[in-house]
């Protein structure tokens, strides 16, 4: 709660109580008081109907299934001394009953303590702490294990997907974070073996070979296809290109996020999902105010469902706050891949606070983000994690742990007079209020960049593009048959890429070299042109599509400009500058692949 709660117990000198109880005939929970029943909490024609409980509203109208608590077990209402109103001890329980159980005694002592030894000192809030593991699979090939090397000299946190541990560590290393997985076995791509994995370079590519065999280091290969004649080794494109595509983009999805974020409450387009909202308000340390939340079928922004929290808030009995909160996950909610929660909401012009919890006690920290409504209007509100700030019973907690984006327990929507440490709500006025809210959802910060940067090949729309003459193509679109259709799985695994939701480049070189990187490059989209690069200006450019904005969900094609029968050197004493890749994919444009060409049809002779 943010709040000042008491414990269960009712003090009973009268002289220090704020409540004192009377006898009589009547239940807890009787008739409620006319002038609380304001028309802002009436059910409108559209709504869902609230539950009645002894003619007056449940506070957890949205729960379906009953509860077996009673009220009737309390003989006699609660009054208030004078210049008090009268304090409904059901719903008390009831709130308790809820949420499976009282605020902690000790911690109520505890922050007595606090409370009585004086303010506490201003001091910073600890800032939450991020991890961003980048995983390089297909780390033990040509342009993968550059890909490793440039990532740690540069202090990036670095794990690698591998099939031969014994290789990998020999190759990069005995101290390298590694995974021992198989993308085309899903079995072997435990979840927990991506936990922290927020960034993915995928150099996986089906094993091409000189049918008369190579040397142990692939030198024969490492010349290029164009110098050898080509057979496939191990598994086949499809298992390696496609189906091991789509096991990968499954086994770090979660981890990665989707451009759209991730829905954690409410309804959008054809998809819902509903969490166990129930009231929990200022009842607890005895107010009045009341509140409740409801689905309205038609409510929404166009028309469809939406949550809406709704009540009336009092400041009598030193009270001031009404609240919805959701029971505890029976799973947390892990959205780690994102930079804040997302809400829709159609404001009233008043201040309301997001409390998000990363801990099952009932009573505990809640990290807390305040948002100023307009009136009347449909917005959207981003609250970045970054922003969250530790409070118990409305006082910032100073020593409590960063928050954890992937431990989310429950959430809470609080309308208060109270802000923290001391401050008020400027907005705060007493009476009904109503927040319908649409959804909840985690998001990536703008300016989004590649989460997931594939290298495929230049030619995988070639060899079924009508008109072409096969014969002026490089050997892998001729042979795309015989080699097991290599280029048209290249193809499907790209196109799932595109599918998946998760924000992407896709790298396409020209034939690649073992050249030193500084050559002049052209970047190119619809795969057209034809040339060669080195593996590690691939590397290079894999690794700047990571933090570059304009790569995002971009398919491109490189090369270098010099040609194939142009050796390129670089002269060690004076290397040429580190190139701005941003200044190609500044030109680059969405939705161009090639495949535009496949449907087009020859034009009649």
């Amino acid at each position: 709660m943010d709040c000042f709660c008491c414990s269960t117990k009712l003090p009973s000198s009268p002289s220090s109580s704020i409540l004192n109880q009377r006898a009589s005939s009547s239940p807890v929970g009787g008739r409620f008081s006319k002038k609380f029943l304001r028309p802002g909490l009436l059910s409108s024609p559209h709504s869902e109907p609230f539950i009645q409980l002894n003619d007056r509203l449940n506070p957890f109208a949205y729960q379906r299934r009953s509860s077996n608590f009673s009220l009737r077990t309390y003989k006699g209402p609660i009054y208030a001394e004078a210049k008090k109103q009268a304090w409904d001890l059901g719903r008390f329980f009831s709130t308790l009953y809820f949420f499976n159980g009282p605020p902690s005694p000790a911690k109520f002592f505890e922050f007595l303590i606090e409370k009585l030894s004086g303010p506490t000192p201003s001091e910073p809030v600890k800032a939450m702490e991020t991890s961003g593991i980048v995983l390089v699979a297909g780390a033990t090939g040509g342009v993968g294990r550059r890909v490793v090397d440039i990532l740690r000299k540069k202090g990036l946190p670095v794990r690698v997907l591998v099939r031969n541990e014994e290789k990998a560590r020999k190759m990069l290393g005995p101290d390298i974070d590694l995974i021992v997985g198989d993308i085309t076995k899903e079995s072997t791509l435990v979840p927990e073996y991506f936990k922290g994995v927020r960034k993915v370079i995928n150099a996986v590519s089906v094993i091409v070979g000189p049918k008369e065999g190579d040397t142990p280091d692939r030198a024969k290969y490492s010349q290029g296809i164009k110098f050898f004649e080509p057979e496939i080794k191990g598994d086949s494109p499809e298992m390696v290109e496609y189906i091991g595509m789509k096991n990968l983009i499954n086994a770090v999805k979660e981890g990665v996020g989707l451009r759209t974020g991730k829905l954690v409450y409410g309804f959008e387009g054809g998809l819902s999902r509903e969490l166990p909202w129930g009231a929990l308000d200022d009842v607890v340390m005895g107010g009045v105010s009341e509140s409740t939340f409801q689905v309205d079928p038609t409510g929404g922004e166009n028309g469809g469902p939406t949550g809406v929290f709704k009540g009336v808030v009092s400041t009598a009995n030193n009270g001031g706050f009404t609240s919805i909160r959701t029971r505890n996950f029976s799973v947390p909610e892990d959205v780690s891949a994102y930079d804040g929660l997302e809400l829709r909401l159609k404001g009233d012009g008043r201040r309301y606070k997001l409390i998000v919890r990363t801990s099952s006690d009932w009573d505990t920290v809640g990290y807390t983000a305040s948002f100023d409504t307009v009136d009347s209007q449909w917005q959207s509100i981003r609250l970045s994690f970054s922003s969250l700030r530790p409070v118990f019973r409305a006082r910032t907690v100073l020593d409590a742990p960063p928050f954890d984006p992937s431990k989310i327990l429950s959430l809470q929507l609080m309308f208060s007079k109270f802000e923290y440490d001391g401050k008020l709500n400027p907005t705060f006025a007493e009476g009904a209020f109503q927040l319908p809210v649409s959804s909840i959802r985690a998001y990536i910060k703008d300016p989004i960049t590649p989460r997931f940067v594939h290298v495929s090949s230049a030619g995988v729309t070639r060899p079924e593009r009508p008109g072409l003459d096969l014969s002026k193509q490089p050997p892998a679109v001729r042979l795309n048959k015989e080699l097991g259709f290599i280029l048209t799985f290249k193809l499907k695994g790209e196109d799932l890429i595109r599918e998946s939701g998760v924000p992407y480049a896709i790298v396409r070189p020209c034939a690649l070299t073992e050249e030193p990187a500084g050559a002049d490059l052209i970047f190119d989209q619809g795969d057209n042109i034809t040339g060669k690069v080195s593996r590690e200006e691939i590397a290079r450019i894999c690794i700047a599509a990571l933090e570059s904005p304009y790569a995002c969900d971009k398919t491109f094609e490189v090369k270098s400009v010099i040609p194939f029968s142009e050796p390129f050197t670089v002269d060690p004493e004076n290397p040429p500058p580190e190139k701005d890749y941003n200044l190609y994919f500044k030109t680059l444009k969405d939705g161009i692949t090639g495949k535009e060409m496949l449907e087009q049809s020859p034009v009649p002779l």
